[in-house]
């Protein structure tokens, strides 16, 4: 018999229930998967208080978990009754970041939940937010909930771009696929796959081309296209997607994703990156550019990490 699998779900440090509790939990009873709830508390002026003694202040550290503590095992209380297992903790911990990564190395999760927590433009600019470093660390899959209309998503989009020349992208659509099939297939939903392109971020010179004007003289203009929708069906096709299920659409990929998925209710969208050792850790920027644009929640692929 193979092992449960385990999700975890990080929670808010405030002590307040948000919809990522209901889909994590719709999603570990639809899986047949253990829940794993964790908190990671830090109050600043705790933490710093300077007028009562050492003593003190880890007393009130202490009550503060505890208080914690017994607040998430009433949020995990109707999910036991309902058949999900699980388990809850709390952490003391300023920097919430590496101890999530040590958790996941630790006790190895098939997927990381948390609520998209949103941040201004200003905010993001001066200070990377842990969803960000997330975003880019998270070894395991990653679930960003937002806008919520199912706790069990019933409408799925699989976000690919099969038409790369750069082997770095290899096996990344697959990966996205299986992620969205398996994903759709335990909530009952359905899956289409999107493949936005956009011929103006094409560089002529990757694909033979002396000139632009050659490039998109209209015979190259077709071959190209015929290519492109030979490789997404090719990829479709493998994947098991029905070609009702496929759709083409050229423009601009961020805001082609955000009007598909607004105008059809797509509960999740699933989006891919490839990882990489040192500076270069997210090839492409779609995922992180549409994750506080994106009108649903998103799922990450976790990326095979590759040498620089």
């Amino acid at each position: 018999m193979s092992e449960q699998a385990r999700f975890m779900l990080v929670a808010s440090a405030l002590m307040q229930n948000s919809p990522a509790f209901d889909r994590a939990a719709a999603l570990a009873k639809a899986e047949g998967a253990a829940l794993h709830i964790v908190a990671f508390d830090y109050l600043e002026g705790l933490a710093t208080a300077g007028m009562v003694n050492e003593q003190a202040l880890e007393q009130m550290r202490l009550g503060y978990v505890e208080r914690h503590r017994q607040w998430l095992e009433e949020q995990a209380r109707p999910l036991r009754k309902i058949g999900v297992t699980v388990t809850t903790e709390v952490v003391w911990v300023e920097n919430p970041l590496q101890e999530i990564l040590i958790h996941l190395k630790e006790q190895p999760m098939a997927l990381l939940i948390k609520a998209l927590e949103h941040e201004s433009l200003l905010s993001r600019l001066m200070f990377t937010p842990l969803d960000i470093h997330l975003l880019r660390e998270c070894p395991v899959p990653l679930h960003f909930v937002s806008h919520v209309q199912h706790a069990l998503p019933r409408r799925i989009v699989a976000a690919v771009d099969p038409f790369h020349h750069d082997g770095r992208y290899e096996g990344v659509n697959d990966r996205i696929l299986n992620e969205a099939v398996k994903l759709a297939t335990a909530c009952n939903a359905r899956v289409d796959v999107l493949y936005a392109y956009d011929l103006s971020s094409i560089n002529a010179d990757e694909f033979g081309f002396d000139n632009a004007s050659a490039f998109f003289s209209s015979g190259n203009a077709k071959a190209l296209f015929d290519a492109q929708g030979q490789a997404f069906n090719d990829l479709a096709e493998r994947n098991g997607i029905p070609p009702e299920q496929r759709h083409m659409v050229m423009g601009n990929p961020a805001k082609v994703l955000a009007s598909y998925v607004d105008a059809y209710s797509v509960d999740v969208i699933v989006m891919g990156r490839v990882g990489h050792h040192g500076v270069g850790r997210l090839v492409g920027s779609t995922v992180e550019h549409l994750l506080y644009k994106m009108p649903c929640s998103v799922w990450v692929v976790s990326p095979q990490v590759l040498e620089d």
